[in-house]
């Protein structure tokens, strides 16, 4: 077992795949588009964890008017807000939320603030103070925009902040905000964040005596 310790300022969290298990809403809502477009749905599930709907929408459909992809993704929204069924914590993620209570941290999703508070709660997480939601960016990960917007509003600069992401384009957007990056779950090791971890029971938060936070990191 390897232990790594990262001090930071300030966490920045993205929602889905890092904190809630939101796969199984994820999976369904994308099928029945996918199918609906004539296109694989297992491919296209390789692609949307991540991105506002929209966007991942362009990638799959890149001919398609924008306007159109807008449309659809205002309706999977309110599909997605509307379906719980499955949405549970990450592990670990509880504990984890609770030792951040106090300490400087925020959501920066691709979800707008209805489905974040949605899922969020099914979930029985708490909401943080500083969230950073789709209606507060112009450009969806992985534009670093989200993350800067973060920690600007916590009060820090870029390398201070520690991001906790499970996307390609979410650790493509820390990284580019000058970040380092926690990789959790299956899918964020081959994408090259700074360290990588199964769920966040491997992940323990302290404050550090000057107000900073201590992360250890466990792997096998």
């Amino acid at each position: 077992m390897t232990t790594t310790t990262l001090t930071a300022r300030a966490l920045l969290l993205d929602m889905d795949g890092t904190i809630v298990n939101s796969d199984a809403v994820v999976e369904r809502c994308w099928r029945r588009w996918a199918e609906e477009h004539g296109l694989d749905a297992d491919e296209a599930l390789k692609v949307v964890h991540g991105r506002q709907g929209y966007a991942t929408m362009a990638v799959l459909l890149p001919d398609r008017p924008m306007e159109l992809n807008h449309e659809d993704n205002r309706r999977m929204l309110e599909a997605e807000t509307a379906d719980v069924d499955g949405v549970v914590p990450v592990p670990g993620a509880p504990a984890f939320m609770a030792a951040l209570a106090a300490l400087p941290h925020a959501l920066v999703t691709s979800a707008d603030r209805a489905l974040s508070e949605a899922r969020m709660g099914a979930a029985g997480l708490p909401m943080p103070a500083v969230r950073v939601t789709a209606e507060s960016v112009g450009a969806s990960k992985p534009d670093p925009e989200g993350f800067l917007k973060g920690a600007a509003e916590l009060g820090f600069t870029p390398e201070q902040c520690v991001v906790f992401e499970d996307s390609e384009a979410g650790i493509t957007a820390g990284k580019a905000a000058g970040m380092r990056v926690v990789g959790v779950g299956p899918r964020a090791a081959a994408h090259g964040p700074d360290v990588a971890v199964a769920d966040l029971t491997r992940v323990r938060v302290e404050a550090a005596p000057d107000g900073g936070i201590v992360l250890t990191i466990t792997k096998d």
